[in-house]
């Protein structure tokens, strides 16, 4: 079984069929990018495998384990991290605050245990401000740590969204439009930290309307057009397909 997989999965708006039957697998270690035309169902497709929406039918599995209607903070503890299109921080926290945030649900489950501040909540504490001021140093945050996020730049504030996503270490991260609205020094900061994460181990499933950035980065393509999977294969034969540049240029 595939390290994550998607089955015949279905999601319907008031009628409207925004997935279509897809069938998606992604090997442990791939770098897989997830694309097609604006409104074919792609941040769909991640809000349904994240479990911020539920699908109308098909299955969700992560590492042989069946994941379809899990709440969200279940599926991030079981391992999956993921970036969302419009970036969002608490601009009134610090930087360093931002990242913290994110781990908490992956720490001391128990009530009494946080009121009593035991020592392995102190340690799980100390473990979470070591891996927050790490992952600022490297994306080149680490001098705005104490500062407001909402004094961030956008492209900042991406790239803190971005640590965010990998503070709980998730093997799985899903990265949705990660190059968007940023300018070209950004992108290529971007492309190098993802590519840095595969080359670690990390299994990346990116969507993304960049093609340069696709065929730089992604090892397998794949392709929606209204929510339907009409092609799958190489990033250079996925460029040739007849059917893919139909869909993008053919309305």
């Amino acid at each position: 079984m595939a390290f994550f997989a998607v089955h015949g999965l279905v999601k319907r708006f008031l009628g409207v069929t925004a997935i279509d039957r897809v069938d998606l697998t992604v090997e442990r270690g791939e770098l897989v990018a997830l694309i097609g035309p604006n409104g074919s169902g792609k941040t769909t497709l991640f809000n349904c495998v994240t479990g911020f929406m539920p699908a109308d039918a098909g299955r969700v599995t992560f590492r042989e384990r069946d994941v379809t209607g899990i709440a969200p903070h279940r599926i991030a503890r079981l391992g999956v991290g993921r970036t969302f299109q419009l970036v969002s921080v608490f601009s009134r926290l610090t930087v360093l605050d931002n990242l913290l945030v994110f781990l908490q649900q992956h720490q001391e489950d128990s009530v009494l245990g946080r009121l009593l501040r035991t020592a392995r909540l102190r340690r799980y504490e100390r473990e979470a401000l070591d891996r927050a001021h790490a992952l600022l140093a490297w994306v080149k945050l680490a001098d705005h740590a104490h500062a407001p996020a909402g004094t961030l730049s956008y492209g900042q504030r991406k790239l803190l969204a971005f640590a965010a996503a990998l503070m709980p270490n998730p093997e799985l991260i899903l990265l949705d439009e990660p190059a968007a609205a940023v300018n070209p020094t950004m992108i290529e900061t971007m492309k190098r930290h993802i590519l840095a994460l595969n080359r670690e181990g990390k299994t990346i499933l990116l969507v993304e309307h960049n093609m340069d950035v696709v065929m730089d980065l992604a090892q397998r393509v794949v392709v929606l057009d209204h929510g339907a999977k009409i092609a799958e294969g190489a990033p250079e034969a996925i460029r040739r397909d007849p059917r893919v540049i139909d869909a993008y240029f053919g309305r």
